[in-house]
Order: structure tokens, then C-alpha cells, then sequence
């Protein structure tokens, strides 16, 4: 009832109560009264309107605030070993100053969060993720010699996005970010500090992401957008970053999936192959959290999958459930998220659906309901599987960039 209310509104039990260390920096551009709530913290659905945020991605620069993101930095002798068993991918492989997406698993292989993992040295890691896993990380760290601490609060993080992020991080002072390469990190000097970029993101475009000391993320803020002022540099919320990452084809706990330390129906865990995250996986590792019931999984094949859909009409098709023909007595699917794409001029959507129908080529429909006029009318329309991602510019893992 409360979730559309203005933050001034809300019980005060129901309010974010933490600010982002850029939040004073921003808050003058807020237009709108969108707030949300993200780990305790006040961040925004969107600044003034999401499509102008949309398009500051695809056409030039947005820029989004990844403070509310939980951080976490291990360390000590046995960090490498640590790591290669909590996550399903092999950080053996990974050099210092490479950052890898990656999942991990319980010991049934549910998937518990997805997230990104860096390797600042050879006994140095950093982890972050959209949930707090803290109680996890230490229950797995029994037997390490590991130091975990929770940083969230110590660093602070901006995601720069868009065809001209290289431009403006140049422009910035940063020389040589053009070398960087997708999923390869460096450190640069910025006036009297260090700010850590890494060539990341979560819009499916060519961007970066920065990492500060919280203590200087005020003066990271001006300096960036006083480099990207002739450029058309702006800030972004939530929203535009959804649409964003669904083109992009990019898994969202609390969407795609939840954490199976918080389902309480049977049935609702995931596995990675069902997820479509099989390539991440390593089973020629050794062993790791969830391994023998990852590679049952793997020999047994999947019964549900995650897969991209392309819809008939225009109508974003949240929640629709998809059927195996159009009297609707069979349901096959279910969407997770959808977005009618401004770029594709596509009606695109995520779905779980069931074996075989998820291999595509056969006939499937998806329930809509159109409002018209204080009237529900229920439609369905034909739909298909198709590749992910729905959107992939060249630009995203070109190296360098084009000078725009």
C-alpha cells in the first residue's frame, strides 16, 4: 500500500534511513518525489523521467549510484582457496585486476545471489552483491585462514555508462582507460587519491564503474560531472536501469530469481542451468559448495529454464503467463520481467519456461490484459524464444572505444 507513497509519507518504520555518501552531491537534480529503498539506503526510481534517463545510456552518458551495493573484502593466506569454494567458477584462473561474474550455490546447487568478484591481489578479493551475505560468507570461512569484513560503508561507487563514458573518463584525467578491456580493472590518481575503474556494468552498453573511498566520493562526483558537462553527462535511477539490463538479458534477484535462503515453497530454488548460467560452472575445478548437485543436475538436463521472449503488440507483458496455444488450458510459462525496448521498438520479456518449449520453435502465447477505458480485457498474443541478449552494441566490448 506504501510502496508508490512519497518517502515524507511513508511510516517512518518503512523509511530508508541511510544516505549515499554522493546523495548530497545529487539531490538538487531530483525532480520527482520517486524514491526507493535499496539496503537501507535512499536511492532513486528516477531523477526527473526515466526514458531521457534511458536514452543518456544509449546516446551518451548516465550515471547511477552503486553505493547501496554490499561489498565485501577478503583477505589472508587461504583467500584464493576460500573463494574457489564458495563461488561455481575458478578464481585460480583469475589474474590481479580482473573481475568475473559469478554465482553461488547452497549444497543442494541453489542459487543463493549472483555478483561480481575482484581480485585486488593475490591474497585480496572484493565481492559484491545486491543482498546482504555476510552470515554465509563466515558460516563458509570455517577451516580459512580469511579475514571477511562488510565495506559498504567505506567504499563508495558510481557506475559510468553510455557510448561516451571513455570519453569523459579520459577527459577526466584518466590516461590510458581506453586500454582497459570488458572485465579488467585499474587504478588511477585523481587530485590527492586513487580511484579504482573497472570496465563493468549492468546496462549491456560500453561503461565503467568507479570505486572511491567514501571519504572523497563528493569531489569524484564534481569532477566527473564537470568533465562530462559538455557532453550531456546525467544521472539515472532505477527504472531506466531496468529497462536497461533487461535488454541487456542480465538476471535481478528479487526478479528472476530469489535467494534459496529465503524461499519457503518448495520447488521455487533455482539451479544455474535453470537460470541459464550453466557457463559458469566449473566442475573440473575440485570441489566447491554445491558441486555433487550441480553435476547431477547437469547429467539429469533441466526441466524449467530462463530464456528470452519476443512478443506480438506493444503491450509490456509484466507477470503474463505464457500457454501453449490460445484457448490458454495449458500453461507453459510464466514472464519474470518484460519491457517494451525504446531502442528495438520490440516488445521483449524474461521467462521461465517448461521443457521442450524453451528450446524454442514451437507455438506459444502470452495472456495480456489491456486497461481500456476503466475496463480489464484479457488478450493473448503469440510469442517466441529468442537469443539473449535482446541488445549487444559493438561498442560494449570493443577495446578502445571510438572516439565519439
Amino acid at each position: 500500500m506504501t510502496a508508490n507513497m512519497p518517502n515524507n509519507r511513508r511510516p517512518l518504520s518503512e523509511r530508508p534511513i541511510l544516505e549515499t555518501p554522493f546523495y548530497e552531491s545529487y539531490k538538487h537534480l531530483i525532480q520527482n518525489d520517486r524514491y526507493e529503498e535499496w539496503s537501507g539506503y535512499t536511492t532513486l526510481g528516477s531523477f526527473a523521467c526515466e526514458g531521457q534517463e534511458y536514452f543518456a545510456v544509449r546516446n551518451t552518458c548516465g550515471v547511477y549510484d552503486l553505493c547501496p551495493m554490499i561489498k565485501y573484502d577478503i583477505r589472508g593466506p587461504d583467500a584464493e582457496r576460500y573463494m574457489n569454494r564458495l563461488v561455481t567458477r575458478n578464481v585460480r584462473n583469475m589474474q590481479p585486476q580482473r573481475v568475473i561474474y559469478t554465482v553461488w550455490c547452497d549444497d543442494n546447487g541453489h542459487v543463493i545471489e549472483d555478483g561480481t568478484v575482484f581480485r585486488r591481489a593475490a591474497d585480496v578479493f572484493r565481492l559484491c552483491c545486491a543482498e546482504r551475505q555476510l552470515d554465509w560468507l563466515l558460516d563458509s570461512a570455517i577451516g580459512y585462514e580469511v579475514v571477511i569484513r562488510d565495506v559498504t560503508e567505506d567504499i563508495a561507487g558510481l557506475a559510468v555508462q553510455g557510448p561516451i563514458s571513455c570519453n569523459i573518463l579520459k577527459k577526466l584525467g584518466f590516461g590510458g582507460v581506453e586500454t582497459l578491456k570488458p572485465f579488467q580493472c585499474r587504478d588511477f590518481a585523481l587530485h590527492d587519491y586513487e580511484v579504482s575503474v573497472s570496465r563493468t556494468g549492468f546496462t549491456g552498453d560500453l561503461g565503467y564503474e568507479l570505486w572511491i573511498d567514501a571519504d572523497h566520493a563528493s569531489d569524484l562526483w564534481r569532477s566527473l560531472f564537470e568533465a562530462g558537462e559538455p557532453f550531456g553527462i546525467r544521472m539515472i535511477g532505477s527504472t531506466a536501469l531496468n529497462m536497461l539490463r533487461i535488454e541487456a538479458g542480465f538476471l535481478q534477484v528479487g526478479d528472476e530469481f530469489l535467494s534459496s535462503m529465503q524461499t519457503v515453497r518448495r520447488g521455487r530454488d533455482r539451479n544455474p542451468y535453470e537460470l541459464g548460467l550453466g557457463w559458469l560452472v566449473d566442475l573440473d575445478k575440485g570441489h566447491f559448495v554445491g558441486r555433487r548437485a550441480l553435476l547431477e543436475a547437469r547429467q539429469n538436463g533441466v526441466r524449467r529454464k530462463l530464456v528470452g521472449l519476443d512478443i506480438d503488440w506493444n503491450k509490456q507483458a509484466d507477470g503474463a503467463l505464457i500457454y501453449s496455444s490460445s484457448s490458454a488450458q495449458r500453461q507453459i510459462g510464466e514472464v519474470t520481467s518484460a519491457l517494451w525496448s525504446p531502442i528495438l521498438k520490440q516488445n521483449i520479456a524474461l521467462a521461465f519456461l517448461d521443457a521442450p518449449y524453451f528450446e524454442g520453435g514451437k507455438e506459444m502465447w502470452a495472456e495480456i490484459y489491456l486497461h481500456r477505458e476503466c475496463m480489464w480485457e484479457r488478450r493473448m498474443f503469440r510469442c517466441r524464444v529468442t537469443r539473449k541478449p535482446f541488445y549487444a552494441p559493438e561498442r560494449k566490448t570493443l577495446t578502445p572505444p571510438n572516439d565519439l
